[in-house]
């Protein structure tokens, strides 16, 4: 369902052949791309990749490709790598589903690609998930990691999401 004439933005239903296409993609993307940022010393936790897609996924094809992304990509590179290790997988799911949520629903609210509402997302996931973070790990030092060294990440997914949504916006 196209909910922009500058953009399409779509959401996808779960009976869509195209959800589970679009979600393979967007997997495929989240497995590639922390592989490469890992090469860099420290590049998960700096630059954030496993959470790339999902942004892009859900803003673009709305909350179930989303969702699905945030779920599988975390678990399958969990499985064939071992990262995110065991002990921070249920943080990732956490914050990769909230991201999920965040990006569809300003997808849906903004019905085109902005600046200002992937900042908003960007910020909401991660301030929400800190206070997952703190909760269940009991450490404010652990929980703000991301806002402490994963700042290049957070500006590669407002500024590299903005830009390779405004490339896709037409699609």
């Amino acid at each position: 369902m196209e909910t922009s004439a500058k953009a399409k933005l779509y959401s996808l239903n779960y009976s869509n052949v195209k959800t589970y296409l679009f979600t393979l993609l967007f997997v495929a993307g989240n497995i590639a791309l922390p592989q490469l940022c890992h090469l860099v010393p420290y590049g998960g936790p700096t630059l954030l990749p496993i959470y790339f897609f999902t942004l892009i996924a859900a803003y673009k094809y709305g909350f179930r490709v989303g969702l699905l992304t945030a779920i599988l990509s975390p678990v399958i590179n969990h499985l064939l790598f071992d990262m995110p290790s065991e002990a921070v997988l249920p943080i990732i799911l956490i914050k990769s589903t909230l991201l999920a949520g965040a990006s569809a629903l300003a997808a849906h609210r903004v019905k085109s690609v902005s600046l200002l509402a992937i900042l908003g997302v960007v910020l909401s996931y991660q301030l929400i998930g800190t206070a997952f973070e703190w909760m269940i790990e009991g450490d404010f030092h652990i929980a703000v990691q991301d806002f402490r060294i994963g700042i290049p990440g957070i500006l590669i997914q407002w500024f590299g999401g903005y830009a390779l949504l405004k490339a896709i916006a037409k699609l």
